[in-house]
């Protein structure tokens, strides 16, 4: 086989890789490995050392480290802490990279032992992820068939029947990946990623609940209900009205500040009776 040819195979098989990477990121990668492998120098060695570098192209491919950094994989086998919901309530858990993520009853998620490097879970069920933003270690989840991978947004990642899965996605953008599958989804906030029975749908969600001119009382109504707390407020201010919009997985402590201020009202908060006073 001459130079040129080789030249060719061999990066046939360099551009053989996960999506994940750009063409133009693709290309200076095969140019500073060729740069390496086919110096001017060695223009005229024996076909002997082509195959060296072709190994060297196969052990690459085979750790994953494409001279920059591990491929995002679709199919893994995880192994490392398990938790599981067992109660009736949304069980909140914080990652070792203070991710947060709310567990839905009757679910379950695992996750790598190394996960401050290793950022892979494996979720049966029902769960809302809080990311932690991280660019060097993107952060994957891996429910049934389907591969979740963010940087640092949030998302819920819900199963249904045997094989069906749901993403919504309320903040920054994720990666959709399906085993088996090489086209892979980018959804936007307020997109939800249907997969069943082999087939994929996109289509927006409402991801806001809007008050307009509505009691107080509704609002206090919402956040005990969703988020599990009873919002206790002077009885002058029961009838008061409001106008307002929230991400329907907002942070509690948001909403909490957010009534504080339009209505100059200092709070307590007793965590173990789940109540917030306003004074």
């Amino acid at each position: 086989m001459d130079e040129n040819k080789l030249d060719e195979e061999l990066k046939k098989i360099w551009e053989e890789k996960p999506m994940i990477h750009s063409d133009h990121t693709k290309e200076d990668s095969w140019e500073e490995f060729r740069s390496r492998a086919f110096s001017s120098k060695k223009k005229n060695v024996a076909w002997r050392k082509y195959a060296a570098a072709a190994a060297v192209i196969v052990m690459f491919i085979g750790t994953g480290l494409y001279f920059i950094k591990e491929p995002l994989k679709t199919d893994i086998s995880i192994a490392g802490n398990v938790i599981e919901n067992t109660t009736s309530k949304v069980k909140t858990i914080f990652l070792p990279d203070s991710s947060r993520v709310e567990l839905s009853p009757a679910s379950k998620i695992e996750y790598t032992a190394d996960f401050s490097v290793n950022r892979k879970i494996a979720l049966e069920g029902e769960a809302y992820f809080k990311v932690k933003k991280d660019k060097k270690h993107p952060f994957q989840v891996f429910c049934k068939e389907t591969t979740t991978t963010v940087l640092g947004t949030s998302f819920i990642v819900k199963e249904y029947d045997q094989k069906g899965v749901v993403v919504e996605l309320y903040e920054g953008s994720v990666q959709m990946n399906v085993k088996g599958q090489e086209k892979n989804w980018i959804l936007k906030p307020g997109e939800k990623f249907t997969y069943g029975d082999g087939a994929v749908t996109v289509a927006d969600f409402e991801r806001f609940m809007d008050f307009d001119n509505e009691k107080l009382n509704a609002v206090t109504a919402y956040v005990e209900s969703n988020y599990g707390y009873q919002l206790i407020l002077p009885e002058t201010y029961h009838d008061k009205r409001i106008t307002l919009r929230i991400n329907k997985k907002e942070d509690l402590k948001t909403i909490v500040q957010l009534i504080s201020e339009m209505y100059n009202l200092n709070f307590e908060v007793n965590e173990a009776l789940k109540q917030i006073t306003f004074q």
